[in-house]
């Protein structure tokens, strides 16, 4: 009986779910994707953080005054910037985020290519330097 009360115990978010079960998936999907700006590497769902709860209940409150999620999202990256969200979307603040990986396997290929384009035309009688 005791294992099976200490998941409520260890529950991070104690509000009662929401009785419309989609939109307790919407919360439960926003609250995934907003992301705790005091823990910075967790959700808010998985933080422990006051900051975490605060955002939680404006997410819920939010659901429930009919806000779609967009709306939410649009709030909190108004209200706290680009960074709040775990995927923020592609504009002209998040480009080197979204494209910054790519450009630097880009240069690592081209640095393998020189390499080892310079190995091949090594003469293997010359000594090396």
């Amino acid at each position: 009986m005791l294992v099976a009360l200490s998941g409520t115990v260890l529950a991070i978010d104690n509000q009662e779910a929401l009785e419309d079960s989609a939109l307790q998936a919407r919360y439960v999907r926003l609250g995934n994707e907003l992301r705790c700006l005091v823990c910075q590497n967790q959700s808010i769902a998985d933080s422990t953080a006051g900051l975490a709860a605060d955002l939680r209940a404006q997410v819920r409150e939010m659901l429930l005054d009919g806000a779609s999620d967009q709306e939410i999202l649009d709030y909190m990256v108004a209200r706290y910037g680009d960074f709040v969200r775990y995927r923020p979307a592609f504009n002209i603040r998040t480009w080197a985020l979204w494209l910054g990986p790519f450009v630097v396997v880009l240069i690592g290929l081209a640095v393998v290519a020189t390499v080892i384009r310079r190995n091949a035309n090594l003469d293997p009688e010359q000594p090396d330097i």
